[in-house]
């Protein structure tokens, strides 16, 4: 203050008083008002009622296509490949010739079994040949001993007793002469196992040995090579993993209309054959086979389908638009207000049906749920509700 008015003093013609006046406000200007903060509007939404329908829609599944029947063949004796008269491509009839196999050990084997048949048989000749003459020996004497004192008693004894063993050593040579029949069966089997031949109609799809390989059969046929594959390729499998959500659409017998890349501007079909009844509890899903018949040979075991059918659902379901249904990291939910507070369901999705969708869930008819829903509009959010004008699409079916 002693500065300014000595620096007054030096200025003429500003007064003392104007110059205590500046002070005075500047000393003012240093002191602020309180802002007052204005009270936060709620946020406008646009919500849409939750309805119950019956759905009808259209549902699209991936399916792969897998031959009705596929195996492995291994020879069932181990062998040398001698010759071979398929390879990959080839289509064959069931019972046709594939492969031949040599193995000597087998062939000796067969001829042993074969002599020991035939000695067999010799010895059950020679027994009862010797039954024959001692029963007519006991016979024989028998009439004689009408006489008293021609024959002794304990020659009569005897002859009887020969008669006895004859019978039981006929027995034994019977069942040694089945024994050896069977054994050489088993061999003659065997021998002809060395034949390989097609167990059904179909095409080779994988040949891996070639003439003079060593081949036999196999303990774990899952992780083996095999000598060939055949499959059968004009009927195939159709398999679907349908979620468990759909599986009451889909019965036995419906058909289905389906894709594959190779043909993409072509639709197939195909007819529910088999249900598992039984949910994958890593997918929740169910396989679903439909039995495709492919006479012209157009589609192939192994390719990926795009599978399209209409599912009718049993009962009412509860729908919402399909931009209501928003989802994080951890779960999908809607965004439901009640009391102008947002509060987070959480859901599963459905079929959809145009902008559709349908839900499962902790909701009920009528609950007002947010039409275009996003994890940044947190529960207990006040808002604004705003009734959504195209909610007259959205009305039950009757």
């Amino acid at each position: 203050m002693n500065l300014l008015q000595n620096q007054s003093l030096r200025l003429p013609g500003y007064p003392l008083i104007l110059l205590s006046a500046c002070v005075c406000i500047s000393a003012g200007c240093n002191k602020t008002e309180p802002i007052r903060a204005e009270p936060q509007k709620p946020r406008s939404v646009t919500v849409r009622p939750v309805v119950e329908q019956q759905l009808q829609a259209s549902l699209t599944l991936p399916g792969e296509l897998l031959p009705f029947e596929s195996v492995a063949i291994f020879p069932k004796e181990t062998g040398f490949l001698q010759w071979i008269g398929v390879d990959r491509g080839t289509r064959v009839r069931k019972g046709q010739v594939l492969a031949r196999l040599t193995a000597p050990e087998v062939d000796a084997r067969r001829a042993q079994g074969k002599a020991q048949f035939q000695n067999a048989q010799s010895q059950l000749v020679a027994a009862q040949a010797k039954l024959a003459s001692d029963e007519a020996t006991s016979n024989h004497l028998k009439e004689a001993a009408k006489t008293p004192g021609v024959v002794a008693g304990n020659d009569l004894v005897v002859a009887d007793k020969s008669v006895e063993a004859d019978r039981a050593n006929v027995e034994a040579s019977e069942e040694t002469v089945n024994a050896s029949r069977q054994a050489l069966g088993s061999y003659t089997a065997m021998q002809q196992y060395l034949q390989v031949t097609a167990p059904f109609d179909g095409v080779i799809t994988e040949r891996n040995v070639h003439s003079g390989a060593l081949v036999g059969p196999s303990a774990n046929s899952s992780t083996a090579v095999p000598m060939l594959r055949l499959e059968t390729d004009h009927r195939l499998r159709l398999v679907v993993p349908v979620p468990q959500a759909y599986l009451s659409g889909i019965s036995k017998g419906q058909t289905a209309e389906f894709t594959v890349p190779a043909y993409a501007n072509r639709k197939f079909s195909g007819t529910v054959a088999r249900i598992a009844n039984s949910v994958d509890q890593r997918s929740r899903t169910m396989p679903v086979e439909l039995e495709v018949a492919n006479r012209d040979g157009l589609l192939t075991p192994g390719t990926y389908a795009q599978v399209h059918w209409s599912i009718h659902q049993t009962g009412r379901s509860l729908v919402v638009p399909k931009t209501a249904v928003a989802s994080d990291l951890e779960h999908s939910f809607v965004i439901r207000v009640s009391n102008n507070k947002t509060e987070w369901v959480n859901v599963q999705a459905g079929l959809t049906k145009g902008d559709l969708a349908e839900v499962f869930g902790d909701l009920q008819p009528g609950d007002l749920v947010v039409v275009r829903a996003t994890d940044e509009l947190r529960p207990e959010t006040s808002v604004a509700v705003n009734l959504d004008p195209g909610q007259d699409a959205q009305q039950p079916d009757h």
